[in-house]
């Protein structure tokens, strides 16, 4: 990143654009003249994002059972996505301002093209984990530059707020349509088919982003390369210690050693980033109060939002053996009202201030998140929907608000840096959500098996093959005896039940801290 003199294009005064053509006021004009089609192109980029996660979280039972993939190695495959995006998505900021932010955004989306294509044609799970990386990069380009072209071209901080909750809306689109989308498509084809819609809705973002967006880059300044490659190792070691933790324990010898990686990474981080005079992420804004709580809450509003829609969507097809489409169809309970909330906040905002919604949402998310772990496999719709909904409103209050709440915490000309941070912090949120929340699942599944099966007078040796067959992620070849469903939903709603209780207990300490240091009005420069 530059200086705050050349970091300012989100400011009324100071939004140039190296190549729109004549004078400042024309250059605006055009601007202005493309604002509909800019939010539309920046907001379907934000939906592929997020349909890549629902939509691979949908396909994991059949994935798993078409290519034998074991419960530990099963976590890789949503994880891997959001390993990178989390690792990158701080520097792809930094690499948007310095080349071009439409310039990045659009190799983004070709990036996530091309890791569709390579999760389409997979025969095996590595392809499926490389497809997931090469999306992930894609993700990391997306996600920084298109917000930060959303700011350079809505400069009022009302409106800019509206756009940014439209956009975070958007998000939520993509998370619903995933699954429905991968339940059609599991119906009638094989699962390659899934990632058939991240392609087509890449090339439709492409050729509207084309037409409409202009580009945006802020300065030409130097590139922090020292920066960048730390910030990234130190993310992406963290990140890979806490999936792989949860699968060879969090003190083993290699995961440790990752841990130390990460750690002195980030002691070099900060060293650099303090004595640059160009720095990547001006570390001083943690400084602000504000400004770090609503990192926290921006990283645990997805930790939630994410975490709580695998565990649920594992639950309906698993415990309650429903297909895929019918799983999408419930889980739109949850995404429509979020994406129908999340696009209120904005102007609710405006009202209430950032402490109102940020605290409401998380207290109502944990209520939710412990209504839905009091339930198992036998609970109804009817009685599940509500719990959905308010989940779903719950986090519409949270996500949306706290990417707004990261920029309003600092000053106008920091809000370039502050647009890479809180992605940053969301991603790595999203990656403790499906990894965290997700080996918990699977750990307690595992635990609580045997006392299952004994209970459902599963005798040996076929209590011994079972527990077997889902270590080795080989349950679904066949039917299975009643006993054995019964026993496998049961350990299975356990560990879906454990993610729940644990995320309750985190949106309410989180509610706490928003309360207490979340700034409730933007920065008056």
């Amino acid at each position: 990143m530059t200086d705050q003199r050349t970091t300012a294009p989100t400011a009324p005064a100071h939004t140039p654009h190296a190549n729109a053509p004549g004078p400042a006021t024309t250059a605006r004009s055009s601007l202005r003249g493309s604002r509909a089609v800019t939010l539309i192109a920046m907001c379907l980029g934000a939906m592929i994002t997020f349909l890549q996660i629902t939509a691979t979280v949908s396909a994991l039972t059949t994935i798993q059972r078409d290519l034998r993939v074991d419960p530990t190695t099963l976590i890789w495959i949503p994880s891997a996505y959001t390993l990178v995006v989390a690792s990158l998505v701080l520097s792809a900021a930094t690499l948007g301002n310095r080349y071009g932010r439409k310039r990045m955004f659009g190799a983004g989306v070709i990036a996530m093209i091309v890791g569709g294509a390579v999760v389409a044609g997979a025969p095996t799970v590595a392809w499926v984990i490389v497809g997931q990386l090469l999306a992930g990069l894609g993700g990391a380009l997306i996600l920084p530059n298109s917000l930060a072209i959303l700011g350079a071209t809505f400069t009022d901080p009302h409106r800019r707020t509206e756009v940014i909750t439209a956009w975070s809306a958007a998000s939520g689109i993509g998370l619903a349509v995933g699954p429905l989308i991968a339940g059609a498509l599991l119906r009638h084809h094989q699962w390659h088919s899934v990632y058939v819609s991240t392609i087509v809705l890449g090339v439709v973002t492409l050729a509207i982003a084309a037409i409409g967006v202009v580009e945006s880059r802020p300065s030409a300044g130097r590139l922090d390369v020292p920066g960048l490659l730390l910030g990234t190792i130190a993310i992406a070691a963290a990140v890979y210690a806490l999936i792989q933790g949860g699968r060879d324990g969090y003190t083993s010898p290699a995961v440790a050693t990752t841990w130390i990686v990460s750690a002195a990474a980030l002691v070099g981080f900060v060293l650099v980033e303090l004595r640059t005079s160009a720095p990547m992420l001006d570390v001083r804004l943690f400084r602000s109060a504000s400004f770090s709580a609503v990192m926290v809450v921006a990283a645990v509003s997805l930790f939630g939002f994410t975490g709580v829609a695998i565990l649920l969507v594992l639950f309906h097809e698993r415990a309650q053996a429903l297909s895929p489409l019918d799983t999408g169809w419930r889980m739109l309970v949850l995404f429509g009202v979020y994406v129908v909330v999340a696009f209120a906040a904005g102007r609710m905002i405006r009202r209430t201030g950032f402490k109102a919604p940020l605290a409401a949402g998380l207290v109502l998310g944990a209520l939710a998140s412990f209504g839905l772990a009091a339930q198992g496999p036998a609970t109804p719709i009817g009685h599940r929907w509500p719990l959905l909904a308010l989940f779903g409103a719950a986090s519409a209050l949270v996500v949306a608000p706290a990417t707004a709440a990261a920029l309003a915490s600092v000053a106008p000309a920091q809000a370039g840096m502050a647009s890479g941070a809180v992605n940053a912090a969301r991603q790595l949120g999203s990656v403790l959500g499906s990894s965290l929340l997700g080996t918990l699942l699977t750990t307690t599944m595992l635990a609580d098996l045997p006392d299952r099966l004994a209970a459902h007078q599963v005798g040996e040796p076929t209590r011994t093959a079972v527990q077997s067959a889902v270590v080795a992620g080989a349950t679904g070849d066949q039917p299975l005896p009643d006993p054995v469903r019964s026993a496998l939903a049961e350990a299975l709603t356990a560990g879906v039940q454990a993610g729940l209780r644990v995320n309750g207990l985190v949106f309410l300490a989180t509610a706490v801290l928003a309360l207490v240091l979340v700034r409730n009005r933007p920065h008056q420069p």
